[in-house]
């Protein structure tokens, strides 16, 4: 097999790298895994994305050595990494990894040096993701005006072509077909831009809110659908993974997966930890990190059903009413790029650094 697409270079980090630096590896190859090797390429062991995200669910810091995941990963279902000769079939692979449900074996040679990475998607045709999407595009964008005075938060220009045609477009090649887009403020800008969507290979639907819905309302006019449903704020740029995002989501039998992005706030003073009267110890200047909404969800069709009709009714509601009724709602950590829109500052944040393609 050939890595035709990707040089093998791309997948290797050292034993002395640090987590962000397998991170990095990952969003570089864009396969989903980093082989660590020795200076000759000798396996020691692979870190996949799954890897990573349970790290960060874990609160590992990503500064820390790759030592600290590769022992957490120690305790896991494949301790060693599955490998395959270099001179392994096409079909041999394809049954080793579904034995083993892997996207990507290890090729190595008789001494046990990587020559080459076997991956799933190249070995058989990639399969549409059984989704439908929902972009929330109705918002009238009142923090970024004057800049959407006349034209919706969504359809901003990034780049050489609006903020939801860069959203379209990574949907259509993560494999996602169907696509809604729920419109309220100056819909008819969206719908002259993306008609039905033939010319960006995907189906879409309009649905058109008379009144704003808030964040989830909309979904209540949506047509039902047997899979998934995955939600997407409009004013949303990122690489995040949806084929990966699905996965998780189906590894723990979710009702609803929540994205979530690590945010740092450092605090300007001392903090001084107390009990009653007692000084217990002082924290100077202390980073203070905290999981916030990245605004992108899945919803298994019986949760969908959950959200009122005809009138405004937030994700954070649903959450919470998700939560009080002992449902399972898990988050799904982005550590690919991700930036918000919300603000001006964010907006020229993204003209300066454009998500680019996977």
């Amino acid at each position: 097999m050939s890595q035709a697409r990707v040089e093998i270079e791309a997948f290797l980090v050292g034993p002395a790298s640090r987590i962000r630096d397998a991170v990095a590896c990952i969003d570089r190859n864009g396969k989903g895994i980093a082989l660590v090797t020795t200076s000759d390429r000798r396996l020691i062991a692979t870190i996949t994305d799954g890897d990573i995200r349970r790290a960060i669910l874990g609160g590992i810091d990503l500064d820390r050595p790759i030592q600290v995941l590769l022992e957490h990963k120690a305790a896991g279902l494949y301790p060693r990494p599955i490998t395959a000769g270099a001179d392994t079939t096409p079909d041999q692979l394809l049954e080793l990894m579904r034995r083993h449900a892997l996207r990507h074996i290890p090729l190595v040679s008789a001494n046990q040096r990587v020559v080459d990475v076997a991956l799933l998607t190249e070995l058989a045709i990639p399969e549409r993701l059984a989704l439908s999407a929902v972009v929330m595009a109705g918002g009238y964008g009142t923090r970024l005006r004057p800049l959407t005075e006349n034209i919706p938060k969504s359809m901003l220009p990034v780049g050489d072509r609006p903020l939801l045609a860069h959203m379209i477009e990574q949907l259509e090649r993560a494999g996602i077909h169907r696509v809604n887009l729920a419109t309220h403020y100056r819909r008819e800008i969206i719908a002259e831009h993306f008609g039905d969507g033939r010319d960006f290979r995907v189906e879409i639907q309009y649905v058109n809110e008379a009144e704003p819905l808030g964040t989830a309302g909309a979904l209540s006019l949506v047509a039902e659908t047997p899979e998934p449903l995955l939600v997407i704020n409009g004013d949303i740029l990122t690489r995040v993974d949806y084929r990966a995002m699905l996965d998780f989501h189906r590894e723990h039998q979710a009702d609803m997966t929540v994205a979530v992005r690590t945010h740092e706030l450092r605090v300007p003073y001392g903090v001084v930890e107390t009990d009653g009267v007692a000084v217990r110890g002082i924290s100077e200047k202390p980073v203070v990190k905290q999981f916030i909404n990245a605004g992108i969800y899945l919803l298994n069709p019986d949760v969908r059903r959950a959200i009122p009709t005809g009138r405004a009714y937030d994700m954070t509601e649903l959450i919470a009413q998700l939560v009080a009724e002992r449902r399972c709602v898990i988050c799904f950590p982005v550590h690919e790029y991700w930036i918000d829109i919300g603000q001006a500052d964010d907006y020229r944040r993204a003209l300066a650094d454009p998500p680019g393609e996977q």
